[in-house]
């Protein structure tokens, strides 16, 4: 399983552009923008977006691991919770640095 280096990638603002009719029958057009986050998948390491307002603000960040849609998310906590097990029979003496674990 590889991991990225960068899962956060960028943070971008889409403007969609709306008309609505008022009493008199008259068109106006208005403007709505949305911040959207791009990020990578820490399983299948494919480009997804979310809408910033959905999202905690703590999360925005490359201290926590992201997973698209289309995979399994409890699948990808249990398999790194598994990882994360096998560092605790580890002795204080081996010679795997931290960052590895």
């Amino acid at each position: 399983m590889q991991i990225n280096t960068y899962m956060f990638i960028r943070e971008e603002s889409q403007v969609f552009e709306h008309t609505r009719s008022s009493k008199n029958g008259k068109n106006h057009s208005y403007k709505r923008s949305r911040r959207v986050v791009h990020f990578v998948c820490d399983n299948c390491s494919q480009e997804f977006s979310r809408l910033r307002e959905h999202m905690d603000p703590k999360r925005l960040s490359n201290n926590y691991f992201h997973v698209c849609s289309d995979c399994n998310s409890k699948k990808f906590a249990q398999r790194r919770s598994i990882e994360r097990k096998k560092s605790w029979d580890l002795l204080a003496s081996s010679e795997l640095p931290v960052s590895r674990l």
